[in-house]
């Protein structure tokens, strides 16, 4: 039986660790904001997130909302920007009868928490009264709270901070409605019936309203409850039928640039370029000695002098790998230097420790294991053949979503050999961690 509007999944048999987001590359931000007063408070507060779209305009078979960025579905990306915002008590997504199941794969898979599924209609106005019925108290077997306050959020917009949210939860609890707007990018003309210009807007005046928006639950719920089937098949605008029904003119608050919409093919790859920016930001160094002589240091070091807009931490490798456990609770790129070449076992230890955090279950980890030697001692190709296993290993845990390379630097007894080396390690390490292209994995770089 098909799940009726007011359905909640199961849970989800793993999830990060800690509460919804620990772990996250996009931690949660303090309950303080521009524009708010010290004492103020959400309330209760639900979010609605219609995502039963086609994905027309995207040109693909896949609804927009399941297509895969850095190999994990849209939709995931805004379930987890919603669920660091701990005041938001449950957030209803509607999706179509054919994409439940789907669904909920991504909640279980995902570790998604304070999900509930309800049934998307035919347009958009349609899922969104939907997903406001799930949450009213009038409807029969209804497990969820009635809230105060309802957030609109669409489900392409995965970079919807809490700033913003609050910000239109508290302008709507004083209002009754509010909605983030951007300034308009192009100047909006009107075309006459044959094609001509007829006239254009004022760029300056007008302002394209954007998600999220928010609303007194019990104002736009009316709302829809009074609403002409003519607005639930046409209209996409919710803060215009707060105003036709309840009377409520929205109060408009200015939203970042990171609001936009992935609408079309490219808006992909703006995703993803955007994500991988979020998660290359820290570099953990892992090494297996403390002498602040060794290789591992220097290359530290230079990675610091280097990369400059990235921050570089580094702990040492115990026995019982305490240290590393300390630090990866928001880093997804790891450098482990002076592995031992003949035995992979450090290696497979801190493989083991990322692993068991569930680091990458919502993003892909980068392990670059840097092997030195020196290249008047033993040839390259020698030291090389015996680096082989990372090949095989890499394979491996890719399909844990950990991209594995190896990395050789040439360490000489010369100063500025040396110095050349760790130059073209930090350029490596850098291009490794920020582009994370899985065609590099198990590849054997050299510097």
């Amino acid at each position: 039986m098909e799940p009726g509007p007011c359905s909640r999944p199961a849970e989800p048999g793993h999830s990060v660790s800690g509460p919804a987001g620990a772990g996250s590359a996009f931690p949660e931000s303090p309950l303080s904001v521009a524009g708010a007063e010290p004492g103020d408070r959400p309330g209760i507060v639900a979010a609605v997130l219609p995502a039963g779209g086609c994905g027309e305009r995207m040109g693909v078979r896949t609804p927009k909302q399941f297509c895969r960025v850095l190999e994990r579905p849209l939709i995931s990306y805004t379930l987890q920007a919603m669920e660091r915002v701990f005041w938001i008590k449950d957030i209803v997504v509607t999706v179509t009868r054919e994409n439940m199941e789907a669904m909920r794969n991504i909640i279980q898979r995902y570790g998604h928490k304070r999900i509930s599924l309800a049934e998307a209609g035919a347009t958009r106005h349609r899922s969104i009264f939907n997903g406001l019925k799930a949450l009213a108290e009038d409807q029969p077997d209804c497990k969820l709270t009635k809230p105060e306050v309802v957030i609109i959020h669409d489900a392409v917009r995965p970079f919807v901070e809490e700033d913003i949210l609050l910000r239109v939860v508290l302008a709507a609890k004083e209002h009754g409605a509010a909605g983030a707007i951007r300034p308009l990018v192009s100047t909006v003309i009107s075309p006459s019936a044959d094609g001509h210009l007829d006239h254009s807007l004022d760029r300056a005046k007008h302002r394209a309203s954007e998600m999220p928006q928010a609303f007194l639950f019990d104002v736009i719920y009316e709302a829809y409850q009074q609403c002409s089937d003519f607005d639930l098949e046409f209209g996409t605008e919710c803060l215009q039928l707060a105003l036709k029904y309840c009377h409520r003119k929205a109060k408009l608050v200015e939203g970042p640039p990171a609001l936009w919409k992935v609408t079309y093919k490219q808006d992909l790859c703006a995703a993803e370029a955007m994500i991988k920016e979020k998660i290359s930001q820290e570099i953990c160094v892992v090494m297996n000695t403390k002498d602040e002589e060794s290789v591992g240091h220097l290359l530290e070091e230079v990675l610091r002098k280097e990369l400059n807009c990235m921050k570089v931490t580094s702990t040492v490798m115990d026995h019982t790998g305490g240290d590393i456990r300390n630090v990866i609770e928001q880093c997804y790129s790891f450098i482990c230097v002076n592995v031992v070449s003949s035995d992979s076992q450090e290696t497979r230890k801190l493989l083991r420790i990322l692993e068991e955090s569930s680091l990458s279950l919502l993003y892909p980890v980068v392990v670059v294991l840097v092997h030195c030697f020196d290249s008047t001692l033993v040839p390259l190709a020698q030291k090389m053949e015996s680096l082989v296993w990372i090949r095989g290993l890499a394979k491996e845990v890719k399909e844990r979503n950990i991209l594995l390379s190896g990395l050789l630097l040439n360490y000489s007894q010369d100063e500025q050999k040396l110095q050349e080396s760790l130059g073209q390690s930090a350029a490596i390490i850098a291009a490794l961690v920020k582009e994370r292209n899985s065609a590099l994995v198990g590849q054997l770089l050299v510097a």
